[in-house]
């Protein structure tokens, strides 16, 4: 079994800004190109950082309101340095959190949440900005046809990894809700049968009824 990888599902035209690009240009350029965040790239084409409208938030956040308070009067230092900048490369989240292309979606998904992310710059083996992949895009698995879930279950699970005869186990998939019933050899397989379709790329819940000849639990 394959995952798909990043490189199947990130955005390639990435919209990115230079480290010296001043605050309302960000705002524009997020505006007009209707994204959220965009990576920051230096002279070489490599990400220094990310962007982003929490980031851009932070100035309005701290500006005073009509009785002359600050809404947020205790920043820290790095916070009250964002709210102060005028240029990406003061604004930016740095160092950019990066991927590869070549990584399989659930390298890219564990990232983001280790990172608390909600994208990440994708980087060739020179370090250089080729895409950018988003949380958005991850969750494009979920829309695999039930067809081409169904098939993979069998072919790569069942066949070729546990070796099992296709009549053996039936497999129904609606809605990435993977249904198995049917028969095996030994009680100890079921899990490995669920667990194996549990990792299969669009698969959103499995529910087995399958029944054993022998009980080697």
């Amino acid at each position: 079994m394959e995952h798909r990888t990043v490189g199947e599902l990130m955005t390639r035209d990435v919209i990115h800004v230079r480290p010296d690009m001043a605050f309302k240009e960000i705002v524009k350029t997020l505006a007009d190109n209707d994204v959220t965040a965009v990576p920051v790239v230096d002279s070489t084409g490599r990400p220094m950082g990310v962007v982003s409208e929490a980031d851009l938030l932070r100035k309005s956040a701290d500006q005073a309101g009509l009785a002359g308070l600050t809404p947020i009067p205790h920043l820290e230092a790095w916070e009250r340095a964002k709210a102060e900048g005028a240029r990406a490369e003061e604004l930016m989240s740095a160092p950019a959190v990066c991927a590869r292309a070549d990584w399989n979606v659930v390298e890219a998904a564990r990232l983001m949440e280790v990172q608390n992310v909600k994208r990440l710059p994708v980087v060739d083996e020179t370090d250089k900005l080729v895409g950018i992949v988003s949380r958005r895009d991850l969750l494009r698995i979920f829309l695999r046809h039930d067809d081409a879930i169904r098939e993979e279950i069998k072919r790569d699970v069942l066949d070729r990894t546990l070796g099992l005869a296709p009549s053996g186990v039936t497999v129904e998939v609606r809605d990435g809700q993977v249904t198995l019933s049917g028969s095996v050899e030994a009680r100890s397989l079921i899990p490995v049968i669920e667990r194996l379709c549990r990792s299969v790329d669009g698969v959103v819940s499995v529910s087995e009824h399958l029944r054993y000849a022998t009980d080697d639990r």
